[in-house]
């Protein structure tokens, strides 16, 4: 069987001034969801969490059913055509050579699990699924086990525009052109964005945190690459075709910052970035707890001469 790979770092971050933008990408379908050396341990925490706190992680509304199992089915046929070596069909059902876990495909016959959460158990990504309504696109059902600090039980089944009513500046920068994506996005295309944080605690399963102005008294310049943390969000949107509704795939990457910045440019473009955040959005991040003390440790790497290359994209 064909090895994992070793985790990619993203840096979506950018120097210069701060703007807000859905920055989407096309990419090809073989890449539509992303495999690393993390997979078993994510796989296994998914299960622990909908075993123990399933009403935090599991959700979904009255007409997404339908939604539900399109995802599942078109999720079993990515895996078996594009990574092979990992995922193969048996009988009526799906084989996970990673896991040894057979999985049943044929939706009618496997009631006893739901199919989004079952589509959510063979790949590492979150999945939402979005529906459009003449209220605007709603958030109908979702497998949330690493939020970056919200709580699904707050969202489910309301518009993306109550879903994000609390980040600064989407009402009047992104809402439109969100919905206006999500009404006019077409099955055949698949597209990807990267946000990211930088938060005091390396969790993937995080309910709550935002707004914080207090904490962090314990990192400083000295220790902030090895205490702060790049959470990476890879979001990749897809249009099923039957159903219309858009799934909304969220792979949680968590970095300790001198993993990340292991060159003087990479710290120099990181530090630029925060800085350039607005006040409101390093409130929102809580970002102000630790600000210094990171600041100061790019300072300084920014400075030094250049270390190892990671491989990154």
């Amino acid at each position: 069987m064909r090895p994992l790979p070793e985790q990619v770092i993203h840096l979506p971050f950018e120097s210069g001034p701060y703007r807000m933008a859905m920055d989407l990408v096309s990419i090809p379908e073989a890449e539509w969801f992303e495999f690393d050396q993390h997979y078993l341990p994510e796989m296994a925490e998914k299960r622990r969490l909908l075993a123990t706190v399933r009403a935090e992680v599991f959700a979904a509304t009255p007409g997404s059913e339908a939604a539900r199992r399109e995802a599942l089915d078109l999720i079993a046929a990515n895996l078996t055509e594009h990574h092979p070596h990992w995922f193969s069909l048996e009988g009526t059902g799906l084989r996970n050579h990673l896991t040894g876990d057979y999985h049943c495909a044929q939706l009618g016959s496997c009631r006893e699990v739901d199919p989004l959460e079952r589509a959510a158990c063979l790949v590492q990504e979150d999945l939402c699924l979005i529906q459009n309504t003449d209220d605007g696109p709603v958030l109908s059902a979702a497998v949330l086990c690493f939020p970056s600090r919200w709580r699904l039980l707050d969202k489910i089944g309301k518009p993306l525009s109550a879903v994000h009513g609390p980040v600064p500046f989407y009402q009047d920068r992104l809402e439109r052109p969100v919905d206006r994506f999500m009404r006019h996005l077409k099955p055949d295309h698949i597209v990807s964005r990267q946000n990211w944080s930088l938060l005091d605690d390396p969790a993937l399963f995080q309910l709550g945190g935002k707004w914080r102005i207090d904490g962090g008294s314990d990192i400083a310049a000295h220790n902030a690459g090895s205490r702060v943390f790049l959470r990476v969000e890879r979001q990749t949107l897809r249009k099923l075709p039957a159903s219309g509704a858009v799934l909304f795939g969220i792979r949680v990457h968590v970095y300790p910052v001198e993993q990340a910045i292991d060159r003087p440019d990479r710290a120099t473009a990181l530090a630029e970035a925060v800085r350039a955040l607005p006040p409101d959005i390093q409130h929102y991040k809580s970002l102000l707890p630790f600000q210094a003390a990171l600041l100061n440790w790019l300072d300084r790497r920014s400075q030094e001469e250049n270390g190892a290359t990671l491989t990154v994209r």
